[in-house]
């Protein structure tokens, strides 16, 4: 289809779905749909200015300038979106709404876990690496604000929200960010064996940028997400900006290339940053990976817990919460699993979240939750300390590094030993940040893919996983990976450095995108398996091309809430 056509489509279908909803929720009170009220929409264009001057012309009011993806955010009423399709060549959608992830929960020692307090030990501390957080604010308190040498190591605060910036006194008044920032870099320390030290950040001395895009009740717009993103790259150099955490998630709505936050996601990777985002608390079940994890290129983590033993790692199990791949479009995701089950860290006792649930605030600013949030977190940090040991490093080699290092959970013994899990709900299996510093495997990630192409709708690709007429998951090329709802779930396994992932990592390659023909490698998508632009998004309408937001008030938010484990 044409870019025109397509953008004609998109406008169309976002004009229906508003004038459907707005009559929907009007419909038993008439002064309500007498006087119906703008709502907020994303408006692309081939450039900036193109498409400010579009709805200014409609009588848009803009609220955001998105100048990352070439749009505006705009409050819109039904003449407004019926006067811009009159515009040739412009994408109008729904500003979707996002939550941030994560469930109090109790204690757990993820930097032994993860093997990360060996290097701490060797002097690989996060030092020099700046961390961008992507969520609801940081308090400026404990062990967040200084490193292990007290140095002052948060260098900014930018509110997306407000769209602005300042070096000093952020607030969080949910608490969320704050958990996040201090599981990726918190200075603190507990008291482990023969007296010795352990953080209880993962990348101790690693710098923060805190962007705060989401509000108290952990809600922020893509709008605003988006507007986060775009000041993150634009400021990268000048704060030295590596990876970015993105610790929220969405329903997907559309396929990973036309969602909005996602191009922005990709321009972030592109530009040369890494970004980690969770898998989301929808699990177990299959095909419930949420935006933007979604995205091929960038490392989404699920979450394991240890059963509450943690140094026993017999007894660890995948956390049934996570969310489980693989991506409408064959992708296997999550990439990695990381502790996420019960997980301490900071939070004050006036934050909403400690107020919510004070029978996980622990006192002393300490505060107990789980999610994929907070595996994300871990995560962040172990990419902190991989570019401090070696800063020259691309997205694309940290991811490969880290999947490479990472440790399948396995049963069985000697010539019986099979996957725990799918690899759709472990990926490459439990990070080891030691192995992910010290491997030397760098081009396994991300294969047979072209993020420009893609960003300016030259290409688009498709993973490896398909799906048999009986409803099992199946890696394409690799045998023995069925997965069907009713695999097993175990509770124990072992991890293992020596499971032998056939043909190379062959599950990470591409395959260029093609609408139904023969890729480039020469697979058919066929049979009307899951793979094509006809897949039915999950509030009714069929969208073969475009985002499909259903009304201009969904909501992205931090990941939702999950029970014990």
């Amino acid at each position: 289809m044409k870019r025109s056509s397509l953008l004609a489509f998109t406008l169309i279908y976002a004009i229906a779905a508003f004038v459907g909803y707005v009559e929907w929720r009007d419909r038993d009170d008439p002064k309500r749909t007498e006087a119906r009220a703008p709502e907020s929409f994303i408006v692309e264009a081939d450039s900036l200015e193109t498409a400010r001057s579009a709805v200014l012309g409609a009588g848009g009011t803009i609220t955001h300038e998105l100048g990352i993806i070439d749009a505006v955010a705009a409050e819109l009423d039904a003449a407004m979106l019926a006067s811009l399709a009159a515009h040739d060549g412009l994408s109008v959608v729904p500003d979707a709404t996002l939550e941030v992830a994560g469930t109090p929960q109790p204690d757990t020692f993820y930097p032994t876990q993860i093997a990360a307090d060996k290097l701490h030990y060797e002097g690989i501390t996060g030092q020099g690496v700046t961390v961008a957080v992507l969520d609801s604010g940081v308090w400026e308190g404990g062990w967040l604000a200084r490193d292990t040498n007290s140095n002052w190591r948060i260098l900014g605060h930018f509110d997306a929200r407000a769209n602005s910036f300042d070096q000093y006194g952020s607030q969080d008044a949910n608490g969320h960010g704050t958990h996040v920032s201090s599981i990726v870099l918190s200075s603190g320390t507990t008291k482990g064996a023969k007296g010795k030290k352990l953080s209880n950040g993962v990348a101790p001395n690693a710098q923060l940028i805190d962007v705060k895009a989401f509000d108290v009740n952990g809600s922020g717009s893509y709008a605003d997400v988006i507007r986060g993103i775009d000041w993150i790259v634009a400021n990268a150099a000048q704060y030295n900006i590596r990876v970015i955490n993105m610790s929220f998630s969405a329903p997907a709505q559309s396929h990973y290339w036309d969602d909005p936050i996602n191009k922005a996601v990709m321009e972030a990777w592109a530009a040369g940053i890494v970004v980690v985002a969770s898998a989301g608390n929808t699990g177990p079940d299959p095909m419930t990976i949420g935006v933007p994890g979604n995205v091929p290129y960038v490392i989404t983590v699920g979450a394991m817990s240890d059963n509450y033993t943690p140094k026993d790692a017999t007894d660890d199990i995948l956390a049934s919460f996570s969310s489980a791949g693989p991506t409408v479009e064959g992708f296997v995701k999550p990439e990695v699993v990381a502790p996420g089950g019960h997980v301490r860290g900071i939070m004050k006792n006036d934050h909403k979240l400690s107020n919510d649930y004070p029978q996980y605030y622990l006192g002393n600013n300490s505060f107990e939750m789980s999610g994929t949030s907070q595996s994300a977190a871990v995560v962040t940090g172990i990419v902190a300390l991989m570019l401090e040991a070696e800063p020259a490093l691309t997205p694309d080699q940290v991811k490969c590094k880290l999947i490479s290092a990472a440790q399948p959970a396995v049963t069985g013994k000697g010539n019986n030993v099979r996957l725990a899990y799918s690899v759709f709900q472990q990926g490459a299996g439990m990070v080891n940040a030691y192995y992910a510093v010290h491997g030397t495997t760098y081009d396994c990630a991300n294969r047979g893919m072209d993020i420009n192409l893609d960003l300016t709708g030259q290409a688009h690709y498709g993973g490896r996983a398909n799906v048999d007429e009986n409803g099992n998951y199946y890696i394409m090329g690799l045998e023995g990976y069925l997965w069907t709802d009713g695999y097993l779930w175990t509770d124990g396994y072992l991890w293992t450095d020596g499971y032998l992932w056939t043909d190379g990592y062959l599950w990470t390659d591409a395959y260029l995108w093609t609408d139904g023909s023969i890729g480039t490698n020469g697979y058919l998508w066929t049979d009307g398996y899951l793979w094509t632009d006809g897949y039915l998004w999950t509030d009714g309408y069929l969208w073969t091309d475009g985002f499909a937001g259903t009304t201009s008030t969904a909501t992205m938010s931090i990941n939702t809430w999950v029970d014990p484990e």
